[in-house]
């Protein structure tokens, strides 16, 4: 961090009384925000700290009038205690340590009740009317499914392939058209594991705590739901995710068989997109750890693509997109940082 914005962070703090505070940085994500946990004010008093640069992109009043409808909702986004737009600096309520992730990779036998409760967020979430959000619909999703061949496809390769890419959006759209008419809902977008947080001691959906929340538009009800149960970073339980969606559709009243060719094409555009978000962030942004995540993202792929209703789709996929074998990933690694732009 530089020295004026350190400055801009001190005053910030002590603005709002957290001059004294211990500062411990907490795991950031794949953006430009960075996150400290504070404590030592005063007993029991924590805090965390979400420092977004605006200089650097980032803008965190998205966020905030997410969490605010959220909360208003009942459900356990974290409260903002304070905040400066202008600035990109926020005070949010502490969630704790209890990721999903981490709670079910020392107690599996737990997933079925977890992802359920998740579940249960997303049938309170959905039964409210949206709030003003970006469009998260075919305009938005056929455009950043591209990205597999913009970045994934050219790293793999070193070809741009602009015929490839064409004939996939195309038919993906034909994909997502299919499914309309569909009733629109706030889609959180990155609801997977490792942002959701278990909190034992609330009541219902409340016991799931959500974060990274930022980029929520409006979508189809089947995006999150799919984006949880088929998880780039974690392997969940296909009965696990059958039931996901069974007691998704009984409390919808909607019909499973529909409901399930949605979530294979919300899901294959999800992956699509993931595999060139991926591949830039190690690319473009120099974190190559991401590329140890492409083998999963290529593998949910597929098994999205063997839904019958997308088997066209599946054959421009495979004719177009290397498989992510380890040359190709040793390939991606080696172009880590590399690419300034694209």
């Amino acid at each position: 961090m530089n020295t004026l914005r350190e400055s801009q962070l001190l005053a910030f703090l002590a603005s709002n009384g957290w001059q004294q505070a211990e500062r411990v940085a907490l795991a950031g994500d794949a953006s430009n925000r960075r996150y400290e946990r504070l404590t030592g004010v005063s007993a029991g008093r924590k805090a965390v700290l979400m420092d977004a640069p605006p200089e650097k992109g980032e803008d965190i009043r998205p966020f905030i009038a997410i969490a605010r409808h959220l909360k208003n909702l009942g459900l356990s986004s974290p409260e903002v205690f304070s905040a400066d737009a202008s600035q990109g600096f926020a005070l949010l309520e502490d969630l704790g340590d209890t990721l999903f992730a981490k709670l079910l990779a020392d107690t599996p036998e737990r997933e079925t009740e977890l992802y359920l409760a998740a579940t249960d967020v997303l049938l309170t979430l959905h039964a409210a009317s949206p709030p003003p959000a970006p469009d998260y619909g075919p305009q938005t999703m056929v455009p950043l499914a591209g990205l597999s061949f913009q970045w994934y496809g050219f790293g793999a390769t070193g070809r741009i392939n602009d015929t490839g890419k064409a004939a996939m959006q195309a038919e993906l759209a034909a994909n997502l058209d299919a499914l309309q008419p569909w009733q629109p809902v706030l889609v959180l977008r990155d609801y997977h594991a490792e942002n959701l947080f278990w909190l034992a001691d609330r009541k219902g959906p409340a016991r799931v705590g959500l974060i990274d929340f930022q980029d929520a538009g409006i979508g189809h009800p089947a995006y999150d739901l799919i984006s949880l149960a088929r998880d780039a970073r974690r392997k969940v339980e296909h009965e696990t995710e059958t039931r996901m969606i069974a007691h998704y559709c009984s409390r919808t009243g909607q019909d499973p068989e529909s409901f399930g060719r949605a979530a294979a094409v919300m899901s294959a555009q999800r992956n699509l997109r993931i595999l060139g978000v991926f591949a830039r962030l190690s690319m473009h942004f120099g974190k190559a750890q991401y590329v140890d995540l492409i083998p999963r993202t290529w593998a949910l792929l597929m098994e999205d693509l063997a839904h019958p209703a997308l088997d066209r789709l599946h054959r421009i996929v495979r004719s177009n997109l290397p498989e992510p074998t380890p040359a190709i990933l040793e390939t991606l690694r080696s172009k880590c940082g590399t690419i300034p732009q694209l």
